[in-house]
């Protein structure tokens, strides 16, 4: 396995079985092409080889759109890797490939980088300048520059029912059980320890702050979350708050609060990756710091329950 972040530097591949795409989530729709790329460059005794884009194109070409990430790059490569492609080309998005015409994209970029043997591709993949190129350019060079081309068809995909789009709006609206089962896995959030008011110590309940590694990566809905947390390499049960703590506080700034089940270490300045399960509730405020403690006494049930 290699990683590749110089399209200038890159050896000579092997039948390079290839495909293409941002692959943000590398959801279960994603797994059927990249399956499917395995499965070729096996048969072809070659590389299967995966070329994605940093930042994602479309930070680049809309701006003004805001997009959270599902996946940070080195969280999508080892989820990539994970399923037996070999290698990883990590891309540049810059506005000279951008303006890149699909002609060019196609004799400068692929074949003179990588001379594929074939091309694994999704039936609606488009590329170039304007987005101009398709599956059907692909197929009329296919014959000049001597490599096959194996399309995904609009069945499988289908038969998928995943975009990441379709997996972001289910975080962004707290429908996590939906987002997990599309991705295929837990959606998960690195995220660092930072000192907080210490609040929950006084509630029985002390929590780990969090800031997240990846500023870009989406945060799900506020809410109360069944998580599992993994710290020096080991997974802990736990139940999670995101919200503005409107019971105790008035600054409307964003918490991410983690409460391990059976656990009493220091986790200051330490770096976690919580994986989420279920979201419990919504985010309440309540009459007192009484009735807020006797709620998470119930929330941490509920949680254990779930995580079991």
């Amino acid at each position: 396995m290699a990683i590749f972040t110089d399209i200038n530097n890159l050896p000579v591949f092997r039948n390079a079985v290839i495909t293409i795409g941002t692959f943000d989530g590398v959801h279960l729709g994603h797994r059927v092409i990249l399956d499917e790329v395995v499965k070729h460059a096996t048969d072809m005794d070659g590389e299967s080889i995966l070329l994605t884009f940093e930042p994602h194109p479309r930070k680049l070409l809309f701006p003004d759109q805001p997009l959270k990430l599902l996946t940070p790059l080195e969280e999508k490569i080892a989820l990539i890797t994970a399923t037996g492609i070999q290698h990883v080309v990590v891309v540049p998005f810059t506005k000279e490939f951008a303006a890149l015409s699909a002609d060019a994209y196609i004799k400068d970029f692929l074949v003179k980088k990588f001379e594929p043997a074939c091309i694994v591709i999704g039936y609606d993949h488009h590329f170039g300048s304007d987005r101009k190129g398709n599956i059907e350019m692909l197929k009329a060079y296919a014959g000049d520059y001597h490599y096959k081309l194996y399309e995904i068809p609009a069945q499988l995909i289908d038969e998928a029912a995943v975009s990441s789009t379709k997996v972001r709006n289910a975080i962004t609206e707290g429908r996590i059980a939906d987002a997990n089962t599309m991705l295929g896995r837990s959606y998960s959030l690195a995220g660092k320890v930072v000192k907080g008011a210490q609040l929950g110590r006084t509630l029985g309940f002390p929590t780990a702050n969090q800031v997240p590694i990846d500023p870009e990566q989406l945060i799900p809905a506020n809410g109360v979350y069944a998580v599992r947390v993994k710290h020096n390499e080991v997974w802990y049960d736990a139940m999670l708050n995101i919200g503005i703590r409107p019971t105790v506080s008035k600054d409307l700034q964003l918490h991410i609060e983690a409460h391990l089940f059976d656990f009493g270490s220091d986790l200051y300045d330490q770096e976690l990756e919580l994986a989420f399960v279920e979201r419990l509730r919504d985010e309440q405020k309540f009459p007192s710091l009484d009735a807020l403690k006797e709620q998470l006494a119930k929330d941490a049930e509920t949680a254990k329950k779930v995580l079991r």
